[in-house]
């Protein structure tokens, strides 16, 4: 059969991700001004605009490594290969010159969305009918597969299998049809809800132990999880090229192309709109604190990251508005001193992970963090504000140990100085493990993790109860 032609889709066969949506999504993130440009909602001109709009870095695609090898043992025996998609052809030329494996390139033009039965007819004037051979994903691809000589699907699901098989008796399958829940699990990112436990701190701060606020605190961290997995979904939908260039973020589910994209627009809407019905539960009050926390770390994922400082005080405000979540949902008020502390302590928690980032870049010999406002040349600064910060929640602690209101809380108060010495202690080994490039995670998850940083949280613990008890 190496006298017909190997056509080959684009979208989710020979890539693991669709180009449509890679635009989509870097047009919202870096070209906002697109979307004033549409003059027609049909789908061959919006793919123009947005190819036309989106620099795609093609070499950091996620390929479909199956599809290639048959591809390179096709052209090996001598066969020729087109590549066929509806992508628009200037991101499809693109591709090829990457590859350079096809000896024909066919996409939309602008006019002509080359899709379904518009692909089928357009490639029985290319080549006539049985006389190709046609390697597809989808639905959308049946028509095609009617016309050619033998069908090849890839990662396609049973039902679609024996359809195919149904319209072309000399069907071949390549790549598994079955879906894990685990991109979706590691996507929507649980081990960063520990984070939410922040929304414990004013009942253990105000000492209200007791069921109907611990109940009030647990649905307030529901309700910051689901929403923050929305936003995870939505950053990492907006970072696809920069997380590729990252060597961990780069597995990240959809810049690997283990989730489809068109999957991101649901999971976001899904896990935004629970959280947000569950808010209400708590009152209309922490609905607007988880309104205002969603509103920030939207407008961080889309342009405050970029900026130098702010977006630390930015990520210091979120830690912050996590307590402030618990505050309001119990009805518990948050004194000066706490509110001093943590915006400190926070800030430092904020500066660490910059700092560990820059060290990563540092290290890969990179003069600028990509998405960041950053040189490796900051590093010393950021140190510096780490330390400076941590230093000084630790102060505003050990004044508040001398304060009137420590008295009325703990009948010991002298024995909350160990956790002075055993806060110095964790905040100066943390900001020693990341500048030697030992921190790869968000300080508090990295805490949970590290059995010192666990030992250290215990003892703390048993400090507070002392000084409650004695």
């Amino acid at each position: 059969m190496n006298g017909l032609y190997l056509v080959v889709d684009l979208d989710q066969t020979l890539l693991k991700t669709d180009i449509l949506f890679e635009c989509f999504w870097f047009c919202w993130r870096q070209a906002p001004q697109t979307w004033l440009s549409i003059n027609s909602w049909k789908r061959a001109p919006i793919k123009r605009l947005l190819a036309t709009a989106c620099p795609l870095d093609v070499a950091s695609l996620p390929y479909n490594p199956e599809v290639i090898q048959y591809i390179q043992a096709w052209k090996a025996k001598g066969g020729k290969a087109a590549l066929a998609t509806a992508t628009d052809q200037i991101l499809a030329e693109k591709v090829a010159a990457h590859l350079g494996l096809f000896d024909a390139v066919y996409g939309s033009n602008g006019q002509v969305n080359l899709k379904g039965t518009t692909k089928a007819q357009f490639l029985l004037k290319q080549f006539g009918e049985k006389q190709f051979i046609y390697m597809g994903d989808a639905a959308a691809d049946l028509p095609v597969w009617a016309v050619a000589a033998k069908a090849i699907t890839v990662n396609a699901p049973p039902w679609l299998r024996q359809k195919v098989e149904q319209l072309n008796p000399h069907a071949e399958h390549l790549g598994s049809a079955k879906r894990s829940i685990q991109p979706y699990l590691k996507e929507i990112r649980p081990h960063q809800w520990v984070k939410n436990s922040l929304v414990f701190v004013p009942m253990l701060a105000g000492h209200q132990f007791n069921l109907p606020t611990f109940w009030s605190s647990l649905v307030a961290a529901v309700a910051f999880s689901l929403t923050a997995s929305s936003v995870y979904v939505l950053n990492d939908l907006l970072d696809l090229q920069a997380d590729r260039a990252h060597p961990r973020k780069r597995h990240r589910p959809f810049a690997a192309g283990d989730l489809p994209l068109a999957h991101g627009l649901w999971m976001l809407f899904i896990f935004l709109g629970a959280g947000m019905a569950i808010a209400p539960t708590l009152g209309w009050p922490f609905l607007g604190i988880l309104l205002a926390y969603y509103a920030l770390t939207t407008a961080y994922s889309f342009f405050l990251k970029r900026r130098i400082v702010i977006d630390i005080c930015t990520l210091a405000a979120l830690y912050t508005i996590r307590m402030l979540g618990g505050a309001v949902a119990t009805g518990i008020s948050l004194s000066a001193w706490l509110l001093a502390f943590s915006m400190f302590f926070f800030f430092c928690l904020a500066t660490v992970k910059r700092q560990a980032e820059l060290v990563d870049h540092q290290r890969r010999k990179e003069l600028k963090t990509k998405g960041r406002g950053y040189h490796t040349d900051d590093l010393p600064i950021i140190t510096m504000m780490a330390l400076s910060a941590g230093y000084v929640s630790v102060l505003v602690l050990a004044l508040y140990i001398h304060s009137p209101q420590v008295r009325l809380l703990y009948t010991r108060p002298q024995i909350l100085w160990g956790v002075c010495a055993v806060l110095l202690y964790w905040l100066t080994r943390t900001i020693f493990l990341t500048h030697r490039g030992l921190m790869h995670y968000d300080p508090i998850v990295y805490a949970i993790k590290d059995r010192q940083s666990q030992l250290c949280l215990l003892i703390c613990l048993g400090l507070f109860i002392l000084g409650k008890s004695l």
